[in-house]
């Protein structure tokens, strides 16, 4: 009696562990396959438990399990549950694998999200997906595995029909639905079929549990569909720790089929050791970049010219895990990248302001070397006024001085302060000047340059031209009570702007700060009327120009009642009108148009009988006055030329005046050599070590470098 006791108690025992194993299996199964059962009034977590509480309420499966019949279910299942267990243990080892590298694929995300991956790669096998339900503390890591495995099985047997394909995850408290790599499909549903209604995958026919060989069969398939997916994780692992890189966003299987990927990763390490051997070079590591030197030698020779993996070499594999080893070791060295960026940003935030900086005293310099006087100039001018004063001739006058005041001649006004300057203009003119004795030049100077420029000319003879030199100082007419733009230059306030840097803003362009403006030789253009009384047409040059054709032409043009003919420059953007006057000033505004087109001084014609019907001078002493505290415009004289010729302009061709030779560097020759006159505005003058090259011959074409004052001088070529 006691053994058959202990025989009862032994098979109720294997009876209770067989129906245990049976509910473990079954239990996802019927859940998953069945006809849909409408559960719209509890919740999913209340759902998701009773599919597994044998005792909790409610219970949704239990009592369909055990009417089914349980002696049925037992017989056919207790063959497939050993097999079934046996691949269930043997894939939960690297379960625990792949379950670690989802769980690090996930990191960052909120408890609870479900993620949808779509593979870059089709295969036959993207139907088949592993849907993976973790529920804490509710199921096990075996019992999830084994629920992935009878899932698969019931794709497998082609239980999946139209209309009943949807997969729901369940969820306890805060599961999370983890994505596997290559072959994992997790997607939440929020219960609505195609119809609309509220329902969920329940119990499968126990039936479909006859038919042994539709088992067989997939179990078969079952089987070699997870060697498969272990196959390529086992193979994404091997290809991640050959090619020694850190984890990428893209799947594994995606590199590994892409093109050319292993000279991709040598271009990447290459950009990323370029990138740390400069940081690494500037902290004084020293050390890690003659070994990333090294290392990037070495790749470099082996990438060679290669242009597919086919043609890298057998140890390329070596020297990429080389130098990706020495990559992360001064990685681990360096500060974050937030770091970098910091001091990125506080580099180019400084060498931004050393360029501002270098900007201010590279345009300060030019302007010191363009007011500066050379050193053979200064010579020369010394050597001059010496001769002058030393000789014992008691005529010092020039011949011609009848053609003087003659306006049946052609007449110019000069006004310098540069004796080899001067020479040139006047050279220049007589040179291409068909009629040279009818040519008659007035130049005006300083007193203290008024002994040289005159000592110059008689020596340096023009032949039958007439030419007569003037020191401003002879002009008695010329004072503050009459000029305001002199009473203006007279003030303290200009003494102190133009000689105490403090009293300057920071911002004031240096060009305004040239001490030229305080010469009134400057402003003599505003008053020929009163130095050339007797004339009728005065051509105006600049001393900084250089003429090239014959310009009486000039006096036969009619200047249609215009007092002013000059070039205009529309085509130079800085100079319209709203370049040099403040349209922000009433005055400007309203009596002039920002856009108008500006003209050039340096080579003008001057109707002087116009001007003195239209009482020029008069409307520049009224801006003069207006402008009394720079408010309108700044120093100089265009733009007072722009305001008190305004409407008064005649428009040559601009075959008659060619700037640009003393700043652009890419003026076209051709424009050079057609031009009547040639002009260096700007800071680099011919006769200044800063001049531009290309251009200077135009002007040492007219300087006798054999004359003996400039050999005593060393004035070259």
């Amino acid at each position: 009696m006691l053994l058959l006791a202990a025989a009862a108690r032994g098979r109720r025992l294997r009876g209770a562990v067989l129906l245990l194993l049976l509910a473990s299996v079954l239990a996802p199964l019927v859940l998953y396959g069945g006809s849909p059962v409408s559960v719209s009034h509890l919740p999913d977590s209340t759902a998701a438990s009773g599919a597994f509480d044998r005792e909790g309420e409610p219970n949704l499966v239990w009592p369909q399990v055990a009417a089914s019949g349980v002696s049925l279910a037992k017989d056919l299942t207790i063959e497939r549950l050993g097999e079934h267990k046996n691949r269930v243990l043997s894939a939960t080892d690297h379960w625990q694998v792949v379950e670690a590298e989802g769980r690090s694929r996930a990191s960052g995300k909120a408890d609870g999200s479900v993620q949808k991956e779509e593979p870059k790669s089709q295969s036959v096998d993207e139907e088949d997906r592993l849907v993976v339900v973790r529920n804490d503390g509710a199921l096990s890591g075996q019992d999830g595995m084994i629920k992935e495995v009878v899932e698969m099985e019931r794709r497998a047997g082609g239980s999946d029909k139209t209309g009943d394909s949807k997969d729901v995850e369940l969820q306890n408290g805060k599961g999370v639905g983890t994505e596997l790599r290559h072959a994992i499909n997790v997607e939440h549903k929020d219960g609505s079929d195609e119809s609309g209604e509220s329902t969920i995958s329940a119990m499968h026919t126990i039936g479909s549990l006859n038919s042994s060989s539709n088992e067989e069969i997939s179990a078969h398939r079952l089987s070699e569909r997870m060697r498969d997916a272990i196959s390529r994780e086992h193979q994404t692992g091997a290809s991640n720790s050959n090619a020694a890189l850190p984890a990428k966003s893209s799947s594994a299987g995606q590199s590994a089929t892409m093109p050319d990927a292993t000279i991709h990763v040598i271009r990447d390490q290459l950009r990323r050791a370029k990138t740390y051997l400069g940081l690494v070079a500037s902290r004084g590591n020293h050390g890690f970049a003659r070994e990333l030197r090294s290392r990037m030698r070495d790749i470099q020779r082996a990438l060679g010219d290669a242009t597919s993996d086919r043609q890298l070499p057998q140890n390329v594999h070596s020297k990429i895990r080389a130098m990706e080893q020495t990559l992360v070791k001064v990685k681990k060295i360096h500060d974050s990248c937030s770091g970098a960026v910091s001091r990125l940003r506080t580099a180019l935030h400084s060498t931004e302001q050393q360029l501002q900086s270098h900007q201010r005293q590279a345009n300060y310099l030019a302007q010191v070397a363009a007011k500066s006087l050379p050193k053979g100039l200064h010579c020369l001018m010394m050597r001059l006024t010496n001769e002058y004063y030393s000789t014992k001739s008691k005529n010092k006058d020039f011949p011609y001085m009848e053609k003087l005041e003659d306006p049946k001649l052609y007449h110019y006004a000069l006004f310098s302060d540069n004796v080899l300057a001067a020479a040139v203009v006047v050279n220049s003119t007589i040179v291409h000047a068909k009629k040279p004795a009818d040519h008659v030049f007035h130049i005006v100077t300083d007193r203290l340059n008024y002994a040289a420029m005159k000592m110059w000319f008689l020596a340096n003879p023009l032949g039958k031209a007439a030419i007569q030199v003037q020191s401003i100082d002879e002009f008695a007419w010329l004072n503050s009570s009459y000029s305001p733009v002199l009473k203006q230059l007279e003030s303290q306030f200009m003494i102190n702007y133009y000689f105490r840097s403090g009293q300057a803003r920071r911002d004031d362009n240096p060009k305004f700060r040239n001490p030229k403006y305080l010469s009134i030789l400057n402003h003599l253009r505003f008053y020929l009327p009163e130095i050339f009384p007797k004339l009728n047409k005065v051509l105006f040059l600049d001393d900084d120009t250089v003429v090239q054709r014959d310009l009486s032409a000039l006096w036969l043009i009619d200047l249609k009642g215009k007092v002013n003919g000059a070039v205009e420059t529309c085509r130079e953007t800085f100079h319209r009108f709203d370049k040099y006057l403040n349209f922000s000033n009433p005055l400007i505004a309203n009596n002039f148009d920002p856009r108008a087109c500006g003209w050039a001084y340096g080579m003008n014609m001057f109707d002087l009988s116009e001007w003195r019907k239209q009482n020029i001078t008069d409307v520049y002493h009224t801006w003069q006055k207006l402008n009394e505290n720079r408010l309108l415009w700044k120093l100089g004289t265009l733009p007072a030329g722009l305001v008190t010729f305004w409407n008064r302009t005649f428009p040559l061709a601009r075959s008659w005046h060619q700037l640009g030779l003393g700043y652009n560097p890419n003026v076209n020759e051709k424009d050079i050599r057609r031009a009547a006159v040639i002009h260096y505005n700007g800071n680099l003058k011919p006769w200044l070590e800063i001049g531009l090259p290309k251009y200077r011959k135009y002007w040492s074409a007219y300087v006798n470098f054999d004359q003996v004052f400039l050999r005593e001088c060393n004035i070259n070529p």
